[in-house]
């Protein structure tokens, strides 16, 4: 699907909000996708970020596609905006062990105020294969900057 941005910066909105949010770097995640309506975010593996049967704990791997699709939602809004999440559901679907984490977020509808997004999360190995562990729905809500 082809989007079309209200913020002729929002690579550079998306990278310096980014950058601000502590939490992606208490977890050492980067972002190394930035499209109108999409985002990728990568977060290497290590051990610190796991439960207690070694694989990356579901509240990471939430982290990490919430933030994809909040990120990929303000890659459409107006400038002068954040976003927030206010809702979201997702489906864990395999174990995330094997390699670095590999979060995807999507915008499906976005709206003046409200964006729905969809994400997945995928194990990456080291040979560049990708196995899907997670997906998620989102819907995002536009907020002033401040």
């Amino acid at each position: 699907m082809s989007h079309t941005p209200r913020n002729p910066d929002f690579e550079t909105v998306v990278r310096d909000s980014f950058a601000r949010q502590q939490v992606m770097g208490l977890v050492g995640a980067t972002l190394t996708r930035v499209a109108p309506g999409e985002v990728e975010v990568e977060l290497p593996f290590r051990a610190d970020l796991t439960q207690q049967a070694g694989l990356v704990h579901a509240g990471i791997t939430t982290t990490a596609i919430d933030t994809a699709c909040g990120y990929a939602a303000l890659t459409l809004m107006v400038p002068g905006s954040e976003v927030v999440s206010v809702n979201f559901n997702v489906s864990l679907l395999a174990p995330a062990v094997g390699g670095d984490l590999v979060a995807r977020g999507r915008v499906v509808r976005s709206g003046r105020t409200i964006t729905f997004t969809e994400g997945e999360a995928y194990v990456r190995a080291a040979d560049g294969s990708e196995k899907q562990v997670a997906s998620m729905t989102a819907t995002m809500m536009r907020v002033e900057a401040g």
